[in-house]
């Protein structure tokens, strides 16, 4: 548990730096879309402004599941971040929409201007500075064995490629194509909005016991091949933050001592560690032949 909660407080760092980098670039990217007339640049400023507010979430997420259980949080604060996250998702799907009414009526006044080549220099630039945060992150997040900061840094590596094709777009405008640059805002939009329903509809999975039964079931593969293990009568599992928990019923042979059932279930915890990184699992057991009825 001490070790959860040192990664937990690892993964801020990194939080922390996507932070700077999104007020950074957000803000150099509004600035110079606005002066350079690249509706491509500011949405993916705008874009880059909600994920101020993912990374903060993220921040205060990781901050929130550091305290230890208590009185009325007795498996403690580990779904604070899904929550955020939950919060964030919304955010950024009413700026995606924003964005994408700001491009749809670009399109109708039928009035395109070629935005300044300034615009493409700052945002390739940025996209550069975005993948460099991305390869910190994500070699952070498997350091430490964090899905958030995982999440932060797939997001991290989705906003370099967003500014990489704003590039393409406004170089486009330049060569008698000025209405590629307000179709690329309004594939930024496509995109803010896409994320925001991914980070939705992995929160609300999680937050309603959601579980991938893949993975369930692989968890069931390992258990099987434990020595005293002779049924698995029933399993469950449930996402808490950057945690799993697992419940499991198995059957062993009913002439086992509470010692020697016992250390069958501590040979369970250690496969599920090492096996599935999980450290939280609650083993039940009964006697095999009532499991056989």
């Amino acid at each position: 548990m001490e070790n959860t909660y040192n990664n937990l407080k690892q993964g801020e760092r990194g939080a922390w730096i996507s932070i700077l980098a999104y007020i950074f670039l957000s803000a150099l990217k509004l600035f110079i879309g606005y002066i350079a007339l690249s509706e491509a640049l500011w949405a993916d400023g705008l874009n880059n402004a909600t994920d101020i507010i993912a990374s903060v979430a993220v921040l205060i997420g990781l901050r929130i599941s550091r305290k230890p259980p208590d009185a009325d949080h007795r498996y403690g604060h580990f779904r604070a971040e899904t929550v955020a996250s939950l919060v964030a998702s919304f955010i950024m799907m009413a700026v995606g929409l924003q964005v994408l009414f700001q491009a749809v009526s670009k399109f109708r006044v039928q009035s395109y201007e070629s935005p300044d080549m300034i615009a493409g220099w700052t945002a390739i630039g940025c996209a550069v500075v975005m993948y460099f945060v991305y390869l910190y992150n994500i070699r952070l997040a498997r350091r430490i064995g964090s899905a958030a900061l995982t999440a932060a840094a797939q997001d991290n590596r989705s906003d370099a490629l967003v500014s990489a094709g704003t590039f393409v777009g406004i170089v486009g405008s330049q060569f008698g194509l000025p209405w590629l640059d307000p179709l690329t805002a309004l594939a930024v939009g496509l995109i803010i909005c896409k994320t925001a329903w991914e980070i939705f509809r992995d929160s609300s999975h999680a937050l309603t016991d959601g579980f991938d039964a893949a993975e369930l079931q692989a968890i069931r593969q390992t258990v099987r091949g434990i020595t005293g293990v002779k049924k698995i009568i029933d399993v469950k599992a449930r996402v808490h933050g950057n945690n799993t928990f697992v419940d499991m019923t198995i059957a062993v042979e009913p002439e086992l001592n509470v010692s020697e059932s016992h250390a069958i279930t501590e040979k369970i915890e250690r496969r599920m560690l090492e096996a599935h990184g999980i450290a939280h699992a609650h083993i039940h057991i009964e006697p095999f032949e009532s499991a056989a009825k």
